[in-house]
């Protein structure tokens, strides 16, 4: 077997059994990236030098028993969103081209402590906004499937460095499907947990009350071995849960769906969703009845609602958030300018890219005096009106099956002319933010042009354990997924 059609898992075991080196799997990473990174540029940087000394370190660790947990000497990926100590941390952002913090993200210390080796920092839509890895400073991401599409957004680098086998595991960031949907266009596993399950400390914020840092990984058992490891409680982080129901991998031990129940919003299955991605998800629901399950339709209600709630929240919360970025303590600041204000003014104008500028001054009108009433507090009521609904649903149902996205992946260029439609594209993904629940995508087909197609499971509020459970079942009975052919070596 190739080291890079390995999952994580079976990498770690190899090392443990000492078959292979530490050394040979970050070597079969960097060997991927340098055959296949100048099309796909899944990364920003890459720290090759600092990877191979810190294999060494690992390969004595598991030795003498200082790391031995099932991810030990494997390689991950990190979203240039989350801040590793003396490494640039730009969020794809101009106007932190220069910016190297000084400390590690909560999750960081938590990837070495279970002797992983950290690769790089992987693209991203600027500063998490965007659905398709395009509106980076720094180059767009391209689908190693196809080269002509995109990999979906905003952790899009994460996604496609997957995909491309350039790493075994990666962190992203989930705002309203940032995980979620670009797995889906990539044909990986994503998943974004509990609102509060992972810290957010040294994650550069968006949205504080939407953000969340999960893992993408080849499939299920990777992701929830990553998940485990990123996990629990931290006291620096004011929005952190003490949960002692982390032991996700027990989940996986049950693959029967016998009694379980599904519900699928009708709303989901609507105008809109392209054909090929609804026969795919109507295939899935047929394996899952075959298992056992219970699949039923159900009705949401506030399904028009929910991107009109989100982007106006999440609007908000970034305008107020990215305050301070003012050319005044790091960052870009503009070279020539007249004045204190004026030095805000060029330095904003010219290191923000379009759709962050576009998302603050959405932001600073819904929060400004007299539109306050209109429109911020009422997406807030209809925030929870949301989550009464989702709910009420939980009361009946396990899981709640929706696409992950309502087409595949799109050209390069596409969705940048028509902002509006790109936002819409977030449709089955957002409500899962705006109530904190998990969710999890797993490859269920390919449409007719070769592109993956995702389906999403969505749980309650610490309701891992059961779509992780279902994921693993559905997996199992689909089989291996295949993995891009070229792997973006010709589009």
């Amino acid at each position: 077997m190739e080291l890079e059609t390995m999952t994580a898992l079976e990498l770690a075991e190899k090392i443990k059994q000492r078959q292979i080196s530490v050394q040979d799997g970050v070597k079969s990473v960097f060997d991927q990236i340098e055959k296949k990174d100048g099309k796909v540029h899944a990364y920003l940087e890459t720290y090759k030098k600092e990877a191979y000394a810190r294999a060494k370190e690992v390969e004595k660790g598991i030795e003498d028993g200082t790391y031995a947990g099932p991810l030990a000497g494997v390689p991950v990926a990190v979203k240039d969103n989350i801040c590793v100590k003396g490494k640039k941390t730009t969020c794809a952002s101009k106007i932190l081209e220069n910016f190297v913090p000084q400390y590690n993200a909560e999750v960081i210390d938590r990837l070495e402590k279970a002797g992983m080796i950290i690769i790089g920092k992987t693209n991203m839509d600027e500063f998490a906004m965007g659905s398709t890895t395009e509106t980076s400073a720094y180059g767009v991401t391209r689908n190693p499937w196809n080269l002509e599409h995109v990999p979906g957004g905003s952790s899009g680098g994460s996604c496609a460095a997957v995909a491309a086998g350039e790493t075994y595991l990666a962190l992203g960031s989930d705002t309203g499907g940032s995980i979620r949907q670009p797995s889906s266009f990539c044909g990986v596993t994503g998943i974004k947990p509990t609102y509060g399950t992972v810290s957010r400390y040294g994650l550069v914020a968006y949205a504080s009350s939407l953000d969340q840092i999960g893992p993408v990984g080849k499939n299920v058992a990777d992701c929830t071995a990553l998940l485990e490891v990123i996990a629990g409680h931290d006291p620096k982080d004011a929005t952190s849960l003490q949960r002692t129901d982390l032991d996700f991998s027990r989940s996986l031990e049950d693959r029967k769906l016998l009694g379980m129940k599904f519900g699928i919003p009708k709303e989901f299955l609507a105008k809109g969703l392209d054909p090929e991605v609804k026969d795919a998800f109507m295939n899935t629901l047929k394996v899952l009845t075959e298992q056992g399950a219970i699949v039923e339709f159900f009705s949401v209600e506030t399904m028009e609602y929910m991107i009109p709630a989100y982007y106006i929240i999440a609007s908000a919360e970034a305008s107020s958030n990215l305050e301070r970025f003012d050319g005044v303590k790091y960052g870009y600041r503009a070279a020539e300018y007249e004045g204190l204000h004026d030095m805000y003014k060029k330095t904003r104008t010219e290191a923000f890219g379009e759709e962050v500028k576009r998302r603050i001054m959405l932001g600073s009108f819904v929060l400004s005096s007299g539109y306050y009433d209109a429109y911020y507090l009422k997406a807030l009521k209809t925030k929870a009106l949301i989550k009464q609904e989702f709910d009420r649903a939980f009361e009946k149902y396990d899981v709640i099956l929706a696409p992950a996205a309502p087409y595949t992946a799109p050209k390069i260029g596409e969705s940048l002319k028509d902002p509006l439609a790109m936002y819409l594209g977030d449709i089955y993904t957002v409500a899962v933010n705006l109530c904190g629940l998990p969710g999890i995508t797993v490859p269920c087909g390919m449409d007719k042009a070769g592109m993956p197609i995702g389906i999403q499971m969505i749980g309650n509020c610490f309701g891992e354990h059961k779509i992780l459970r279902a994921a693993s079942a559905y997996e199992a009975e689909r089989g291996a997924f295949p993995v891009p052919e070229k792997g973006g070596q010709e589009a």
